[in-house]
């Protein structure tokens, strides 16, 4: 099969990140297939603004932020040993997986 996997990973936490994608080349590069990447994609970063007290006050605010970092893999020249591999793979429960053939 000589078709592109693409697969892109996400996760409120860096190492989580980091960890799988290393995890998830290590796998495939056993296999024989090649790897590009993994890349990381730019940070989605979410800044929520709060009142400290509800009434009075209104100066005094907190700010919380809320970071999600994403990176980017392709896998060329798939085998059935591969796609077997990815499937049988267990990653940390904090990272969303998005697989396209």
């Amino acid at each position: 099969m000589n078709q592109r996997i693409r697969i892109k990973l996400k996760s409120y936490d860096y190492n989580l990140v980091d960890k799988s994608a290393e995890k998830i080349v290590k796998t495939v590069k056993a296999t024989g297939a090649v790897v590009s990447g993994p890349i990381p994609l730019p940070t989605d970063k979410k800044i929520f603004t709060v009142l400290r007290s509800t009434f009075v006050n209104k100066k005094s605010r907190e700010q919380f932020q809320l970071c999600t970092y994403k990176r980017l893999m392709d896998i060329y020249s798939t085998t059935s040993k591969t796609i077997d591999a990815l499937m049988k793979l267990e990653l940390p429960s904090g990272v969303e997986v998005e697989i396209k053939v």
